[in-house]
């Protein structure tokens, strides 16, 4: 890591930390404010990646990581109340969601954006982006939510996200955590496809040594 990866990285915290707030916060029926500014993060990724290779794309998304596990365990001990229940601002089943879908989703995206950097610009970060963002959402929404997954935290009930309603209220009968699932991928898939701009723009005028490490 050298000082020049330093505006990554700390764009990668700000974007993790950010998106651990506004999470609570919610946009509609089906979305969180989160959901606008955690695809950013496949942006901050791909740029470091463009520029400056796997390696240090890599190291920015293991920072962005240990800072979402402790961004996550303060908030397993911050206390909320509402509707007569006391309960954490975030429980054990979603540090954990979170945690892995990021992980993983994250290193996917450098893995993929490796192997076709070297073709027209935009298929590395369009196809990377979308890959990734597709894992991450479903493997954060199962581990969150799922009723199947029930035992990861008995003393979470998460009932209310099984409840069986019409797909984003028009489509086909799902549980609501599916509903959830859609319309955060949806917005990831949005937000891909306007991210190649700024992606370009970016990339075009930073000379780096752009070669996989």
């Amino acid at each position: 890591m050298t000082r020049a990866h330093l505006p990554g990285i700390i764009a990668m915290a700000i974007i993790v930390v950010a998106s651990n707030i506004l999470v609570q916060f919610l946009f509609g029926n089906w979305l969180t404010w989160g959901a606008f500014t955690y695809p950013l993060a496949f942006l901050v990724t791909d740029i470091m990646n463009r520029v400056y290779g796997a390696g240090p794309a890599r190291t920015v998304v293991f920072v962005g990581f240990i800072v979402g596990v402790f961004c996550s365990l303060v908030g397993t001990q911050i206390m909320l109340q509402g509707d007569g229940f006391t309960y954490p601002a975030v429980t054990f089943r979603i540090a954990i969601g979170s945690g892995l879908a990021f992980l993983t989703a994250q290193l996917l995206d450098v893995g993929i954006f490796s192997a076709l950097r070297n073709g027209t610009w935009w298929k590395a970060p369009l196809a990377s982006t979308i890959i990734g963002s597709s894992v991450d959402t479903a493997i954060f929404f199962t581990i969150a939510f799922s009723s199947g997954l029930i035992w990861l935290e008995p003393s979470n009930d998460v009932s209310w996200a099984g409840e069986v309603l019409p797909l984003l209220g028009v489509g086909p009968m799902v549980p609501l955590w599916v509903s959830l699932a859609t319309a955060d991928w949806m917005v990831k898939l949005t937000l891909a496809l306007i991210a190649l701009a700024p992606f370009r723009w970016v990339t075009a005028r930073t000379d780096g040594p752009a070669e996989i490490r």
